[in-house]
């Protein structure tokens, strides 16, 4: 009777984990955008930190990471069991807050260029300085950091507790633990491997294998364009995710959209659907960025 008690108390675990293990790959895709994003803004927050300090700062981050998600784990789990009814409204003023994010990017990106380089060349002519304290410059870097990644981390247990509502209060925990613990290991993980690709890239150029030296110097020519391709790959996952969960929020678009596709073919059924959302995500950004603009404007 033990041993079949035992037995049936590992099937049921495994039963669970099993559960657990589903559930938070379908929570992980659709939160892939933010994370895209997350991992992005994180890379470049190290921007201007001297190298011997990129590992530092980055670990300092993590650390806030955990400590935000610690903060948003349990509010996360007493509003689906205390208001439930708030999750949906909560999931859409996520959803619109990417599409915001993600065109007020582009924006600052377009109209703000020049505001951009001259903070960059600011920043090089600090860290060429070897009497520059750059103390309070990383700690600046630490703070807005963090508090970005509270926001995004707030987007990804937002998106997590939608994805998981109906299931038991456990069984949330459990893929929340997961999630979170996931998110802020695999991304500042991630992180720390991307800000010190040229320190590895330099190191092989100065070894005497050639293959090491045209190795290395490959790796310093595709690190720039990795950062990039991460911002824009964030940025049009940022328009795909929340719009897609701004489509979801009004079921009658959702069902249209979908009968829609469905209607011009198979490769649009497969397709047409995320094409929409992006198109639905970019103009929910574009009129939120006009209004919030236009408020500000009258403010000043």
């Amino acid at each position: 009777m033990a041993g079949a008690s035992l037995l049936t108390l590992l099937d049921d675990i495994s039963v669970v984990l099993d559960d657990v293990s589903v559930m938070t790959k379908v929570a992980a895709k659709k939160t892939a955008g933010v994370l895209g994003d997350d991992l992005a803004l994180n890379a470049q927050q190290v921007t201007g930190v001297r190298p011997a300090r990129e590992l530092p700062v980055v670990w300092a981050v993590a650390k806030g990471s955990a400590i935000n998600k610690v903060i948003l784990v349990p509010l996360a789990l007493a509003i689906s069991y205390f208001l439930p009814w708030l999750i949906t409204p909560l999931l859409m003023l996520g959803g619109a807050f990417l599409c915001y994010e993600g065109f007020e990017k582009l924006v600052h990106k377009w109209l703000h260029r020049e505001q951009e380089e001259a903070h960059r060349a600011e920043l090089r002519q600090a860290m060429a300085d070897p009497q520059k304290d750059l103390k309070a410059v990383e700690k600046d870097k630490i703070k807005g950091a963090i508090r970005t990644d509270f926001i995004l981390s707030a987007e990804i247990i937002a998106i997590t507790l939608g994805t998981v509502s109906a299931e038991p209060i456990t069984m949330q925990l459990a893929v929340l633990v997961v999630i979170a613990v996931a998110v802020t290991v695999g991304v500042y993980g991630l992180v720390a491997a991307i800000v010190k690709l040229d320190d590895l890239g330099l190191h092989l150029t100065e070894r005497d294998s050639s293959f090491s030296q045209t190795l290395g110097a490959s790796i310093l020519t595709a690190a720039p364009w990795l950062m990039k391709t991460l911002s824009v790959v964030g940025t049009a996952a940022m328009f795909l995710v929340g719009g897609g969960i701004l489509v979801h929020g009004v079921h009658p678009l959702y069902e249209w959209i979908r009968e829609f596709t469905a209607g011009l073919g198979s490769v649009m059924a497969t397709i047409g659907p995320m094409l929409v959302d992006g198109l639905i995500g970019v103009l929910a950004g574009a009129v939120l960025v006009a209004l919030i603009s236009g408020w500000q404007r009258l403010r000043t």
